[in-house]
């Protein structure tokens, strides 16, 4: 059966609290994009993530140190310049 207006609105009114992880996870892309660190040379990035990575694990406690290591491999993941496809691979393989 077709589910109620009112129940369809009363899910999209329910919003799950982001966990501990989440909200590191994005307070560290927020600090990538407004820190410049993407366009920096690959030791001056090492030496801020070390940095930053030390910062959220005091700033968010309850991180275990797996999770720790989880977000510096999205964070470095997320600064790798973008692999550009060969214009011409693609034309040949149409």
């Amino acid at each position: 059966m077709a589910k109620k207006r009112s129940d369809i609105r009363s899910e999209i009114r329910k919003v799950s609290t982001p966990t501990t992880f989440e909200q590191a996870r994005d307070e560290l892309f927020s600090h990538i994009l407004r820190c410049g660190v993407l366009e920096a040379a690959p030791e001056h990035q090492k030496e801020w993530f070390d940095d930053t990575i030390l910062y959220l694990g005091d700033r968010y406690e309850d991180l275990t140190g797996e999770e720790i290591a989880q977000l510096r491999v999205l964070g470095e993941r997320y600064c790798q310049p973008v692999v550009a496809r060969n214009a011409a691979a693609v034309g040949a393989n149409a």
